[in-house]
């Protein structure tokens, strides 16, 4: 089973000719609603994949939040541990210009109420071998509380260190599994500018000194990862991508239930990595996530 423990938002994005400036009004031409948030975004993934998902989190009371919720509950997500509370649901404000020039503002909403409290109801229904994942769009203090409690249970722990925040590295010492880009692997890491030698020897290092597993995706050129001391890479599939956005959440959550469905670690990172190149070749406003069926069909 695998929960995931983090944001859901709905996303408002309206398209102009230009971007204005401070102060300016310009004419729209296109406006569009999506469900959105990292931690949504993955729980539908790992779904989709075939696995049991809860989702934990929190939805405003507001006229967002069932749409916010309508991809998830249309897929069978448990959403028992999703709370509502009072005020709006998280929300993320996007104008795009037509040089596919972008300004994006985030209200983090009801993401910003997830307790520790939450979070030790999160986790209180695993057990050993169960899956937690998590992302950093919902408080520090809870992706902390619910790091540490997994780890108390013996529940395999997930932290995709997005968005980059500055309690990034701290909180990345904490799971068992780690799954960062390239610049939030740097981070993690210190070390700025790396190049693939670079990164495979800060693998290495971290590696050795924490015992996690520690994956690195990398776009186009696939996945480097390090597990039991033993470094694995992966590729996805060679396509010519049209939208990228939710490849990483993409990744991950397909990531957690390879796992969940007992493949090896080998076999994970490519199904992930397919899973990842599928989701970049249509663009639209929701996250084009594939079925399990046509990762399968690509493997």
């Amino acid at each position: 089973m695998i929960t995931v423990f983090g944001s859901i938002n709905m996303d408002l994005i309206a398209t102009t000719e230009r971007l204005p400036k401070p102060g300016e009004t310009v004419a729209g031409n296109g406006f569009a609603t999506a469900a959105g948030g990292k931690g949504a975004n993955q729980a539908l993934a790992a779904r989709r994949a075939g696995c049991t998902v809860h989702m934990a989190g929190a939805v405003g009371k507001d006229a967002f939040a069932a749409d916010a919720l309508a991809l998830l509950d249309d897929a069978g997500t448990d959403l028992s541990l999703v709370s509502h509370v009072d005020g709006p649901t998280g929300t993320a404000l996007i104008l795009v210009g037509g040089d596919g020039e972008n300004m994006i503002a985030v209200v983090p909403g009801a993401n910003g109420l997830v307790t520790p409290a939450d979070a030790e109801t999160a986790v209180g229904g695993m057990k050993g071998g169960d899956i937690l994942m998590l992302q950093l769009e919902v408080p520090v203090t809870a992706v902390e509380r619910a790091l540490s409690a997994a780890r108390a249970k013996g529940v395999t722990s997930i932290l995709n260190l997005a968005p980059l925040i500055p309690d990034a590295p701290r909180l990345g010492r904490l799971a068992d599994i780690v799954i960062a880009n390239e610049t939030e692997f740097e981070r993690l890491a210190g070390q700025n500018g790396m190049d693939a030698a670079a990164r495979e020897v800060a693998l290495i290092r971290l590696h050795q000194e924490t015992g996690q597993t520690l994956i690195v995706t990398l776009g186009g050129d696939g996945v480097i990862a390090i597990r039991d001391g033993a470094i694995s890479r992966a590729q996805g599939l060679v396509i010519e991508p049209v939208d990228t956005v939710g490849a990483g959440d993409t990744f991950c959550g397909y990531f957690a239930a390879s796992l969940d469905d007992g493949l090896d670690f080998a076999s994970a990172l490519r199904r992930a990595a397919v899973a990842g190149s599928l989701a970049c070749l249509k663009a639209g406003a929701q996250p084009s996530i594939p079925s399990s069926k046509d990762v399968a069909d690509r493997i």
